[in-house]
């Protein structure tokens, strides 16, 4: 009987406890249940050009040829009172006459019984835009788009240009352009062949989900005639420049060729059939076709040491670049708007493609001197400038070891 009581006891003590720890947790909670379901059905505020669009209806047009703002403007109620006060307020920011045909403007119209525009935003480019609020004054401010970035990879065969096998695999061809821009100094792009391989690591940039370019190559191999040429970007100094599995730059004093051309019409040569004077005779330069006009660049940096003109290569410079090499370009179309003297940096225009001199058509002859003597521009190893330095090599290797292992993991397969 004492065991029975004993337990009945127990039982009603620890109940009691459980009642009363319950009613002080509830009783903690003094948000009403009101509240507490308000908070979780808060609807999610939705912004378009950082205004908030839940209360307006908006209108998006593009502009069309010819088309003004004022005709854009009138025809939505807005009079030319405010038209130039919008004109006037918006020249330190903006020239409204610069409005281009292809653009677009977004109109934010209010919902009361008689709507009105209360802002308008003109779109300068894919990130960049313009708000224009009306109320008792005209109210104007600069805006940008979030922009995030997405590393994409891409590898391929070559079966006839990189332009071509890009587009193939449906990746734009502007990432052709950028890597032509890192291995400028390496590759020449004119002369690559079917079966190199190429394999890319690289940044696009994303505005709204969507993708509105190509931001940069991160790291690539390019396998040009058997020889795999890498190229990684890295940071150094400021500034993000490339460089090769060892850490040198790929930047170097001198450029592969001195311009975009066609075709190497006529090589290096100690004994070529010369086609005005129908005769054999040693060629000491390297003949790019191109078309008339084509900007001729400096390989490298140099101080100009003649310009001159003679009936055999016509309007021509020299640039003297270092103590060992020297630069020419002849069969120029004028003579070269420079100065003997004058200081030149690499890709300066020094002249345009011409047909002067003993010339069948528009070509550069480009020649380089090697202490004094002709040599041949295609056997020209240029030594790279500023390699990763020393005290940036741990994390150098550290950086290019990740990108290594995505490269390889890259497998061909056309």
């Amino acid at each position: 009987m004492r065991k029975i009581l004993y337990t009945t006891v127990l039982i009603v003590v620890v109940t009691g406890i459980l009642i009363s720890l319950f009613h002080s947790k509830s009783g903690n909670d003094k948000t009403p249940k009101s509240e507490k379901s308000a908070e979780i059905s808060a609807p999610r505020v939705v912004y378009k050009f950082d205004i908030p669009v839940d209360s307006f209806n908006i209108e998006e047009i593009t502009i069309k040829k010819n088309e003004i703002l004022s005709g854009i403007l009138l025809s939505r109620g807005i009079n030319y009172n405010q038209i130039d006060e919008l004109a006037r307020r918006s020249r330190p920011v903006f020239n409204v006459k610069k409005i281009k045909a292809g653009n677009s403007f977004a109109f934010f119209w209010t919902q009361d019984s008689i709507p009105a525009v209360r802002h308008m935003v003109y779109e300068k480019n894919v990130e960049e835009y313009i708000i224009y609020t009306f109320s008792d004054s005209i109210c104007i401010a600069e805006g940008k788009k979030e922009v995030s970035y997405e590393q994409k990879e891409v590898e391929g065969v070559i079966e006839s240009s990189l332009w071509n096998s890009l587009v193939g695999l449906g990746v734009s061809p502007v990432l052709s352009l950028e890597m032509m821009d890192v291995y400028q100094w390496t590759i020449d792009f004119a002369g690559i062949q079917r079966g190199d391989i190429f394999q890319i690591i690289y940044e696009v940039k994303m505005i709204d989900g969507s993708a509105i370019g190509i931001s940069r190559v991160l790291a690539s191999s390019f396998v040009n005639s058997g020889r795999e040429h890498f190229a990684f970007a890295f940071e150094q100094n400021n500034r993000i420049e490339y460089f090769d599995e060892n850490g040198q730059s790929l930047r170097r004093a001198f450029l592969k060729a001195p311009l975009d051309y066609r075709r190497i019409s006529s090589k290096y040569s100690n004994s070529r059939f010369h086609p005005i004077l129908k005769i054999y005779r040693p060629h000491r330069g390297i003949d790019y076709a191109a078309k008339a006009g084509t900007e001729v660049q400096t390989i490298g940096d140099g101080t100009v040491v003649k310009i001159a003109y003679d009936k055999a290569s016509g309007h021509y410079i020299k640039i003297k670049h270092n103590g060992v090499y020297t630069s020419g370009y002849l069969h120029l179309q004028s003579r070269p708007p420079l100065k003997v003297g004058a200081s030149v940096k690499q890709k300066d225009i020094i002249g345009y493609v011409g047909a002067t001199g003993y010339a069948t058509g528009p070509h550069l002859d480009f020649r380089i001197w090697e202490n004094g003597q002709l040599v041949n521009p295609q056997n020209v190893e240029s030594p790279p400038v500023e390699p990763v330095e020393e005290q940036n090599l741990s994390r150098y290797d550290s950086i290019i070891s990740v990108y290594k292992k995505q490269l390889k993991a890259l497998i061909i397969t056309h």
